[in-house]
């Protein structure tokens, strides 16, 4: 069932005044949607008159538009001036806007640098630094930035600046320690908008593969632009609870429950298939964890540092949490492992990572197949899991 079709959001963020950047298509037009049906006051940069005019189509009289272009820090704070004058306040700052650019890095003219860092860093941060003083003033609020975690080949001018949003927002969460005032990093994944579509085949191009292989390649990790807008604007609604994380779409729309594309083939699994499974995956986590332990100090740093930023848990909290679930199939107490369903979500979300960062990295084809085919096997049975427990 959909999520309209639920009623359970309705209205939720009526009285909400919401900034959020890039939304005349693809994800942010979807997210602008949604936050509409939840009541929420909208404001809309965005840089495109053609989107513009086509999104007032879409979206209710609760919203408002700004044309704007972004890169200019003289327009963004002539716009936030406008908008405290009317409002008085912004409840929550959402930085979806991006220019994506695709090559090697020394192809890349560095004029295009210069604006996809204006756009795709400077942007969130000045916006932030408009905003947070009167967040701050009263309290409360939040702000969101889109991560795009990786920096995979020929994605350099546009990953990099969105790697830096993440490590801002962990600078910020620091910063507002106490506060009620709540910063999170969202990755969509890989979303088939006009926009990544137009990057997919320049990136195609780069790997010298063909556009129907990448997506051969990643047809398991794809998810609809409708899907991407419901996460992101579900993900407001637990803004407390991710304060301080990077989270990805998949994850918020399993926690809400909303069914993606991925799972629209109902998987008819009993309870001794998910048993295995959860077994499965408990065992491939211990040896994880076994092969962290043994890097050199640096290394392992570095994994159990990333392990924590994706999942949120510590991954000597992950390897307790799971013991506990092993133990609790031993004594066929069932309902603690649907308590801790949480736990196979961040695993999902964390292994997925990994696949996007292994695509980037591992240049031997026979290994990464080998590792893809492995990572892809943990995926699915972390999804056979979820997809069990929630049924």
């Amino acid at each position: 069932m959909d999520i309209e079709q639920r009623h359970l959001i309705k209205n939720t963020l009526s009285g909400k005044v919401i900034l959020l950047t890039g939304a005349g298509g693809g994800i942010g037009l979807e997210t602008a949607k949604i936050l509409n049906y939840m009541g929420a006051y909208l404001i809309i940069a965005e840089i495109d008159k053609k989107r513009i005019k086509n999104a007032k189509k879409h979206l209710s009289e609760n919203t408002e538009f700004f044309n704007i272009d972004l890169s200019s820090i003289k327009n963004i704070s002539k716009m936030v001036r406008k908008i405290v004058k009317k409002h008085g306040f912004i409840d929550m700052l959402f930085n979806n806007a991006i220019i994506a650019n695709i090559g090697k890095v020394e192809d890349i003219n560095i004029k295009i640098w210069e604006k996809s860092y204006a756009v795709n860093f400077r942007a969130p941060l000045f916006l932030t630094q408009n905003v947070l003083p009167l967040m701050k003033k009263r309290n409360s609020g939040t702000i969101i930035f889109v991560s795009s975690s990786g920096s995979a080949p020929y994605m350099g001018a546009y990953e990099i600046f969105k790697m830096a949003q993440v490590e801002l927002a962990n600078t910020l969460n620091g910063e507002l320690e106490g506060t009620e005032v709540n910063v999170f990093t969202i990755s969509p994944g890989l979303v088939k908008t006009e926009t990544a579509e137009k990057g997919i085949k320049l990136l195609a191009e780069n790997m010298n593969i063909t556009l129907d292989e990448f997506y051969k390649m990643n047809e398991g990790h794809i998810i609809d632009v409708e899907e991407a807008g419901k996460g992101f604007a579900l993900s407001a609604l637990k803004a407390k609870e991710y304060n301080g994380q990077e989270i990805g779409v998949i994850q918020v729309l399993n926690e809400f429950g909303v069914i993606t594309s991925k799972n629209v083939k109902q998987l008819d699994i009993n309870n001794n298939e998910i048993i295995e499974s959860i077994i499965f995956i408990i065992q491939e986590y211990r040896n994880q964890y076994k092969g962290w332990t043994e890097r050199n100090i640096f290394e392992r740093q570095w994994v159990l540092r990333d392990f924590k930023k994706t999942t949120s848990y510590s991954a000597e909290n992950c390897l307790e949490i799971i013991n506990n679930i092993h133990q609790n199939i031993k004594n066929n107490n069932f309902n603690e492992i649907i308590n801790n369903n949480n736990i196979f979500i961040k695993l999902k979300l964390y292994f997925e990572r990994q696949y996007k960062l292994l695509q980037g990295f591992e240049k031997d084809p026979l290994k990464l197949k080998e590792y893809s085919d492995y990572l892809t096997k943990l995926v699915n049975e972390l999804g056979k899991i979820i997809i069990g427990i929630k049924n």
